[in-house]
């Protein structure tokens, strides 16, 4: 049986910091993944916070080729709709994710690791997160209103214990700046027009009533009639002058992920997501997201039993 990365589904953690680094060669990704495998917070629950950790789908099948499914794919080339809208690429090697209670928390921690993994390393993105009005992002409209529920998001997220890298999943990460006296000049019909949903209760628009570039009509994927969801772990990040949108989606069907952002971006139809009016894409990287069997494969087995009991 595989596990998933708990943390994964660790949802209503108010405090979170992504990490992205670049390593320079395949040994040091080696050299770099066992050192976050033998983590003391990957073995401890004394620190109080969740780690989940990504690896660019390359690396991880040089480094595990038997536990990668086939197919998986990076974001090595921007997406260009077709008025010039850009996506860009900007597909790193691993990606570290740490939530918890308090910032100072989630601060100590992405301290430590940081400095850490300096010597196997650099850091390319740093980015601080956190919950905004418990559910809503900075637009002021409430945020994953279709994500399914914790009964139904491992199936969705998570390839099948018996599929090559079962247990795992993959990831699209993107940061995404907003532009809010842009869409703050508008007035809340327009916004939910924009979005697709009523701005107080999320009430999503009836089927005719749906404007074809609303952000809800372009990230809806459809097939035989039903709804393909992705599971949506969302937060706000930055300041109030420079603030935006840390996307956090996982897939068990990396093509569901990608057609969605072909979507928004306009592809092939024209039709671009209204809501890419106000809002940039800074960064986008896809990762593959290992089972726990697989990263205990990679750590040093004494940790697993340093631990007395009541410790």
């Amino acid at each position: 049986m595989s596990y998933p990365q708990a943390g994964i589904f660790a949802v209503g953690a108010p405090s979170h910091s992504y990490l992205e680094f670049n390593t320079q060669a395949a040994t040091s990704s080696y050299d770099f993944l066992k050192v976050v495998a033998n983590m003391e917070l990957l073995h401890s629950t004394a620190t109080g916070v969740n780690v989940v950790i990504g690896v660019r789908p390359s690396i991880w099948s040089t480094i595990a080729p038997g536990e990668i499914p086939s197919g998986i794919f990076e974001f090595g080339e921007s997406l260009i709709g077709p008025d010039g809208f850009v996506m860009p690429a900007t597909q790193r090697d691993f990606w570290l994710w740490i939530s918890g209670p308090s910032i100072s928390q989630v601060y100590d921690v992405s301290h430590s690791v940081i400095d850490e993994l300096s010597a196997y390393g650099t850091i390319a993105e740093d980015i601080a997160g956190w919950a905004y009005r418990q559910n809503r992002d900075l637009t002021g409209f409430i945020d994953g209103s279709a994500n399914p529920s914790l009964l139904e998001a491992p199936e969705i997220a998570l390839f099948p214990p018996e599929a090559p890298g079962g247990g795992g999943s993959i990831l699209l990460f993107q940061k995404w700046r907003h532009s809010p006296m842009l869409f703050g000049g508008l007035s809340v019909s327009d916004q939910e027009k924009v979005i697709g949903r009523t701005k107080e209760l999320s009430d999503e628009f009836e089927e005719e009533d749906l404007p074809p570039n609303s952000h809800v009509a372009r990230t809806t994927l459809t097939e035989g009639g039903r709804e393909l969801p992705i599971f949506r772990r969302n937060v706000s990040y930055g300041t109030p002058s420079d603030h935006g949108t840390v996307f956090v989606g996982f897939s068990n069907d990396q093509n569901r992920l990608h057609e969605m952002l072909k979507k928004m971006a306009g592809i092939p139809d024209g039709v671009r997501d209204a809501l890419t009016r106000f809002t940039t894409p800074l960064t986008g990287s896809y990762y593959f997201i290992p089972s726990i069997n697989s990263l205990r494969r990679l750590a040093d087995q004494t940790k697993f039993h340093s631990a007395g009991p009541g410790l």
